[in-house]
């Protein structure tokens, strides 16, 4: 049976055939219409292949004013919704590509969902990585069953030599793009979220220069009901998507200095196709600062008990800045992507989210060297029930009057309330004393 769409006539308009890029070897037939049939077979064929994740009701609906559902793809085996696409793609390959494998190059989520898919599909896989990528993530697509190749310092070298090795050993090169292929595994969300989430006002996607997930699912979602509301949330540091859409066209000059942190976020404009399906589909994109995306990352580890990514927590830092007003009273839906963060960051985002949130502050003051001042100091802090989380003397270098310490301790509280309480405490019995919440 035939699935027409409402938005079929909107779709073929918004997602012209493309030629494929002479550095990639996948079909050109895989750049046909996205339609929503187009999704429904995608989401038909990796049932068995990929999570069907919750989209749970959160505790932070409360806070924040609205009903706010948290559709969980960080759940997915590699931690990624790029799964999904990615999963989709691999299956649609002719079987005798399958046979002679594929190959990437990149250390992303698309290349952790290839390494771990190509080798339960049973397909040769070979990720080539920089020398300086991280020993984690080489040690991980190694244990997903990919061979692993490091070449080169930079991404560009690694690039360079797996598209060499593509044409040389009939390899097919796979680089995220907007193929139909990959949209159509993506906007499988956007079938989930609506299935699992009745009377939907509004769906929130990370977006970015990677916006494939926020064109697919909406393509999904327009079509299931017009009325509910798409939006797309990029940082402030890279607004790809908004500049691309500004222009007409994938934005090409935009520079990713912090890319580690951002991931996919913070990455180019990677094709036409997406851009111009966000720019029919999707009702809005915001963009949100860093501190925001940081904030986010906490009350998901706090409340959600999962710990996320930046492009995992970008959706959420919408609510989280007050980007979004209108939506106050309404049921939403945040998709969380992403929960790939490397150990090393991890504990660097929380300590700086825990001092954004105004939850970890500093006070630095002079006390005599005498035995007893220092105890006065941790008795108003314990009767304030404040926790202590450091504090340091110095008595060699003060440049105060002899036979004092400077002392600057570190502690936590409760909420901006009780910082708030601490420091006029604090300052009302050492009026000198320095004191630094942010």
């Amino acid at each position: 049976m035939k699935i027409v769409s409402r938005n079929e006539e909107l779709l073929r308009d918004a997602v012209p055939r493309i030629p494929q890029s002479s550095s990639r070897t996948s079909p050109s037939s895989y750049n046909k219409l996205i339609r929503f049939e187009d999704i429904s077979a995608a989401a038909f064929k990796i049932q068995c292949g990929v999570q069907k994740t919750p989209c749970m009701y959160s505790r932070l609906s409360k806070q924040y004013g609205m009903d706010i559902y948290l559709k969980k793809e960080f759940l997915q085996y590699t931690g990624s919704v790029k799964e999904r696409g990615v999963l989709y793609l691999l299956t649609s390959l002719p079987q005798d590509q399958q046979r002679k494998g594929v190959i990437v190059a990149a250390d992303s989520n698309f290349s952790m969902a290839v390494a771990y898919h190509a080798s339960e599909l049973r397909i040769p896989v070979f990720v080539i990585m920089s020398t300086s990528t991280s020993p984690a993530r080489v040690k991980m697509c190694r244990e997903y069953g990919a061979m692993v190749i490091s070449y080169g310092t930079t991404a560009k070298d690694s690039q360079t030599h797996a598209r060499r090795l593509a044409q040389e050993n009939s390899y097919l090169y796979l680089e995220e793009e907007d193929s139909a292929v990959y949209l159509s595994g993506l906007g499988t969300v956007g079938l989930e979220v609506y299935e699992q989430v009745p009377k939907l006002d509004a769906v929130i996607f990370p977006a970015g220069g990677h916006c494939g997930l926020l064109a697919g699912s909406a393509a999904a979602l327009k079509h299931l009901n017009p009325h509910i509301a798409v939006i797309g949330v990029e940082s402030e540091s890279f607004p790809v998507l908004q500049q691309s859409l500004k222009a007409g066209h994938p934005a090409e000059d935009q520079a990713c200095s912090n890319h580690h942190f951002y991931g996919d976020v913070s990455g180019l404009c990677f094709g036409s196709n997406s851009l111009q399906l966000t720019g029919k589909l999707v009702d809005k994109v915001v963009a949100v600062r860093e501190e925001d995306v940081l904030v986010s990352m906490l009350r998901l580890l706090e409340y959600e008990r999962a710990t996320v990514d930046a492009e995992g927590a970008i959706g959420l830092a919408a609510l989280v800045a007050g980007k979004l007003p209108e939506l106050k009273g309404k049921r939403v839906a945040v998709v969380i992507c992403s929960g790939n963060l490397e150990l090393h960051l991890l504990q660097q985002c929380i300590a700086r989210a825990l001092t954004l949130d105004n939850r970890v502050c500093r006070i630095s003051l002079v006390l005599s060297d005498c035995p007893g001042d220092l105890s006065k100091l941790l008795e108003i802090l314990a009767r304030e029930e404040a926790r202590v989380l450091d504090i340091k003397q110095e008595r060699t270098f003060v440049t105060s009057e002899l036979f004092t310490v400077e002392v600057t301790c570190t502690m936590e509280t409760r909420d901006k309330i009780h910082t708030a309480q601490l420091r006029n405490v604090l300052l009302e019995r050492y009026p000198t004393a320095a004191w630094t919440e942010r």
